[in-house]
């Protein structure tokens, strides 16, 4: 399999933290592109960041994923996930809904965990978009910035544990979901701290992947995922435009 793992912003570390944790549970058969967004913000963590990653991700894919087999969104917004699920002829999954369905399989009410205050009523427009949020029984905020270096998201893993383990004890969760892409690898580590079953998006998204290429997962044909036709563009990367034309990445 040849998976296109991508970051709508501009954080070079968070694709390379993503990237390496795919590489440590991909098989042998298994080959990583890497891309990050050439413009936009270094985080995404606002409504007009991740307008702005859309555009970043559906370039991207647009340049970097012919060839390949599928797509990781390693973002934990998902952006651009419904446009690359209509653009491409390819399985396009990403990180949150990936958890999410995960989640649901191993309990019912589950816990949320982030790292930005202000992320929160973000997050929950994204977790009611994929239909979770009768099932999102508490959020838990870890406020951290140092998880976007190379020490920071490991220094966080004892708050992080604590976090689950108070919304398992107060709230009744029966499964913990882990925010952001930075925390890619964290499942492991965590899980013998926690009480509850730990899900983290990287891992889900990628094992949801490889399932879905196994499958042989088609394409609609019609419908609203089916793919862009005779649509004319101005100022696009060239990629994309060809892409809204029928003329690549529509199958």
């Amino acid at each position: 399999m040849r998976l296109l793992v991508l970051n709508a912003n501009t954080s070079e570390f968070v694709t390379r933290r993503v990237a390496d944790a795919v590489r440590a549970m991909a098989g042998p058969g298994t080959e990583v592109v890497e891309a990050t967004g050439r413009f936009g913000g270094r985080v995404i963590g606002t409504w007009t960041e991740m307008a702005i990653g859309e555009h970043a991700a559906v370039e991207l894919m647009a340049r970097h994923a012919p060839g390949c087999d599928a797509v990781l969104v390693a973002v934990s917004w998902d952006t651009g996930l419904r446009a690359g699920r209509e653009m491409l002829p390819i399985p396009v999954v990403a990180m949150t809904e990936a958890a999410l369905l995960t989640a649901r399989q191993l309990g019912g009410r589950f816990g949320f965990v982030t790292f930005d205050a202000r992320s929160l009523a973000l997050y929950r427009t994204l977790i009611e978009g994929h239909g979770f949020g009768a099932r999102l029984a508490a959020w838990r905020v870890v406020d951290s910035r140092a998880i976007y270096t190379p020490e920071g998201a490991l220094a966080v893993d004892a708050q992080v544990a604590e976090a689950i383990n108070d919304m398992a004890a107060r709230d009744g969760i029966e499964v913990a979901v882990i925010s952001g892409a930075v925390m890619a690898g964290a499942g492991p580590r965590l899980q013998p701290h926690c009480v509850v079953p730990v899900v983290e998006g990287v891992a889900a998204a990628f094992r949801q992947a490889e399932a879905l290429v196994r499958l042989g997962a088609a394409k609609p044909r019609a419908g609203a995922f089916a793919a862009p036709r005779g649509r004319d563009s101005i100022g696009l990367d060239p990629a994309l435009a060809a892409a809204l034309r029928g003329d690549a990445g529509g199958g």
